[in-house]
Protein backbone atom coordinates (compact mmCIF):
# COMPACT_ATOMS: atom_id res chain seq x y z
CA UNK A 1 0.00 0.00 0.00
CA UNK A 2 1.45 3.43 -0.84
CA UNK A 3 2.84 5.42 2.08
CA UNK A 4 0.45 8.35 1.57
CA UNK A 5 -2.58 6.03 1.64
CA UNK A 6 -1.31 4.23 4.74
CA UNK A 7 -0.74 7.58 6.48
CA UNK A 8 -4.23 8.77 5.52
CA UNK A 9 -5.86 5.57 6.75
CA UNK A 10 -3.89 5.72 10.00
CA UNK A 11 -5.01 9.35 10.52
CA UNK A 12 -8.66 8.37 10.19
CA UNK A 13 -8.09 5.33 12.39
CA UNK A 14 -6.87 7.35 15.37
CA UNK A 15 -9.36 6.90 18.20
CA UNK A 16 -9.71 10.65 18.68
CA UNK A 17 -10.26 11.24 14.93
CA UNK A 18 -11.73 8.00 13.59
CA UNK A 19 -15.30 7.75 14.86
CA UNK A 20 -15.95 11.53 14.81
CA UNK A 21 -14.57 11.63 11.27
CA UNK A 22 -16.90 8.80 10.25
CA UNK A 23 -19.85 10.65 11.77
CA UNK A 24 -19.01 13.94 10.02
CA UNK A 25 -18.35 12.37 6.63
CA UNK A 26 -21.54 10.29 6.89
CA UNK A 27 -23.54 13.36 7.93
CA UNK A 28 -22.22 15.54 5.11
CA UNK A 29 -22.65 12.74 2.56
CA UNK A 30 -26.35 12.47 3.44
CA UNK A 31 -27.03 16.13 2.73
CA UNK A 32 -27.10 17.51 -0.77
CA UNK A 33 -23.28 17.53 -0.98
CA UNK A 34 -21.77 14.71 -3.04
CA UNK A 35 -19.47 12.62 -0.82
CA UNK A 36 -18.91 8.96 -0.11
CA UNK A 37 -18.80 7.55 3.42
CA UNK A 38 -17.51 4.12 2.48
CA UNK A 39 -13.79 4.94 2.00
CA UNK A 40 -13.49 6.46 5.48
CA UNK A 41 -15.63 3.77 7.08
CA UNK A 42 -13.77 0.97 5.32
CA UNK A 43 -10.35 2.44 6.15
CA UNK A 44 -11.25 2.76 9.80
CA UNK A 45 -12.62 -0.77 10.04
CA UNK A 46 -9.69 -2.22 8.10
CA UNK A 47 -7.29 -0.73 10.66
CA UNK A 48 -9.58 -1.38 13.66
CA UNK A 49 -11.55 -4.57 12.94
CA UNK A 50 -12.66 -4.80 16.57
CA UNK A 51 -14.57 -1.51 16.07
CA UNK A 52 -16.71 -2.90 13.21
CA UNK A 53 -20.12 -2.50 14.87
CA UNK A 54 -19.29 0.83 16.54
CA UNK A 55 -18.17 2.26 13.21
CA UNK A 56 -21.29 0.96 11.44
CA UNK A 57 -23.57 2.43 14.12
CA UNK A 58 -21.77 5.82 14.07
CA UNK A 59 -21.93 5.93 10.26
CA UNK A 60 -25.63 5.05 10.37
CA UNK A 61 -26.37 7.74 12.97
CA UNK A 62 -24.43 10.39 11.03
CA UNK A 63 -25.94 9.46 7.68
CA UNK A 64 -29.45 9.32 9.14
CA UNK A 65 -28.99 12.70 10.86
CA UNK A 66 -27.90 14.20 7.53
CA UNK A 67 -30.90 12.59 5.84
CA UNK A 68 -33.20 14.12 8.45
CA UNK A 69 -31.69 17.56 7.78
CA UNK A 70 -32.57 17.03 4.13
CA UNK A 71 -36.08 15.93 5.22
CA UNK A 72 -36.52 19.18 7.19
CA UNK A 73 -35.23 21.15 4.18
CA UNK A 74 -37.96 19.52 2.08
CA UNK A 75 -40.56 20.39 4.67
CA UNK A 76 -39.37 24.01 4.69
CA UNK A 77 -39.34 24.16 0.90
CA UNK A 78 -42.95 22.95 0.88
CA UNK A 79 -43.98 25.85 3.13
CA UNK A 80 -42.18 28.40 0.95
CA UNK A 81 -43.68 26.89 -2.22
CA UNK A 82 -47.20 26.83 -0.77
CA UNK A 83 -47.00 30.55 0.06
CA UNK A 84 -46.13 31.41 -3.53
CA UNK A 85 -48.25 28.93 -5.54
CA UNK A 86 -51.90 27.94 -5.57
CA UNK A 87 -51.51 24.19 -6.24
CA UNK A 88 -48.80 21.73 -5.30
CA UNK A 89 -47.09 19.70 -8.05
CA UNK A 90 -48.57 16.23 -8.47
CA UNK A 91 -45.46 14.46 -9.86
CA UNK A 92 -44.49 12.71 -6.63
CA UNK A 93 -47.83 11.82 -5.10
CA UNK A 94 -47.11 8.14 -5.81
CA UNK A 95 -44.41 8.43 -3.12
CA UNK A 96 -47.04 9.60 -0.69
CA UNK A 97 -49.11 6.49 -1.42
CA UNK A 98 -46.11 4.27 -0.64
CA UNK A 99 -45.28 6.32 2.44
CA UNK A 100 -42.14 6.19 4.57
CA UNK A 101 -41.10 2.64 3.49
CA UNK A 102 -39.68 4.13 0.27
CA UNK A 103 -36.95 5.59 2.50
CA UNK A 104 -35.42 2.13 2.79
CA UNK A 105 -33.85 3.24 -0.51
CA UNK A 106 -32.56 6.56 0.84
CA UNK A 107 -29.01 5.21 0.67
CA UNK A 108 -29.05 4.99 -3.14
CA UNK A 109 -26.57 7.23 -4.93
CA UNK A 110 -28.05 10.22 -6.77
CA UNK A 111 -31.69 9.63 -5.76
CA UNK A 112 -31.41 8.95 -2.03
CA UNK A 113 -31.09 12.62 -1.07
CA UNK A 114 -34.05 13.42 -3.29
CA UNK A 115 -36.14 10.76 -1.55
CA UNK A 116 -35.35 12.33 1.83
CA UNK A 117 -36.22 15.77 0.46
CA UNK A 118 -39.51 14.49 -0.98
CA UNK A 119 -40.40 12.82 2.32
CA UNK A 120 -40.26 16.26 3.93
CA UNK A 121 -42.08 17.88 1.02
CA UNK A 122 -44.87 15.31 1.34
CA UNK A 123 -45.00 15.87 5.12
CA UNK A 124 -44.54 12.19 5.92
CA UNK A 125 -44.44 11.50 9.68
CA UNK A 126 -40.89 12.16 10.83
CA UNK A 127 -40.74 9.16 13.19
CA UNK A 128 -41.59 6.72 10.39
CA UNK A 129 -39.16 8.51 8.11
CA UNK A 130 -36.43 8.23 10.73
CA UNK A 131 -37.02 4.51 11.32
CA UNK A 132 -37.10 3.52 7.64
CA UNK A 133 -34.22 5.78 6.71
CA UNK A 134 -32.00 4.47 9.53
CA UNK A 135 -32.89 0.85 8.70
CA UNK A 136 -31.99 1.26 5.03
CA UNK A 137 -28.74 3.06 5.78
CA UNK A 138 -27.73 0.52 8.44
CA UNK A 139 -28.29 -2.41 6.07
CA UNK A 140 -26.33 -0.62 3.35
CA UNK A 141 -23.31 0.07 5.62
CA UNK A 142 -23.20 -3.51 6.89
CA UNK A 143 -23.46 -5.05 3.41
CA UNK A 144 -21.04 -2.61 1.74
CA UNK A 145 -18.43 -2.94 4.47
CA UNK A 146 -18.66 -6.73 4.56
CA UNK A 147 -18.33 -6.82 0.77
CA UNK A 148 -15.24 -4.58 0.91
CA UNK A 149 -13.70 -6.66 3.69
CA UNK A 150 -14.31 -9.82 1.68
CA UNK A 151 -12.01 -8.57 -1.11
CA UNK A 152 -8.53 -10.04 -0.52
CA UNK A 153 -5.66 -7.71 0.43
CA UNK A 154 -3.70 -8.48 -2.74
CA UNK A 155 -6.57 -7.00 -4.80
CA UNK A 156 -6.38 -3.77 -2.77
CA UNK A 157 -2.63 -3.69 -3.35
CA UNK A 158 -3.18 -3.94 -7.12
CA UNK A 159 -5.82 -1.20 -7.00
CA UNK A 160 -3.45 1.04 -5.04
CA UNK A 161 -0.78 0.52 -7.72
CA UNK A 162 -3.12 2.08 -10.28
CA UNK A 163 -3.07 5.33 -8.33
CA UNK A 164 0.71 5.55 -7.92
Amino acid sequence: MPDWLTALLHFFALPEVGLPAIFMVAFIAATLLPMATEPVLFGYIKLNPDMFWWAIVIATIGNTAGGMVTYWMGLGAKHVYAKNHDAAPKHFLWLQRIGAPFLLLSWLPLIGDGLCLMAGWLKLPWRSVLIYMATGKFIRFVLMTLALLWIPDHVWTNIAKWFQ
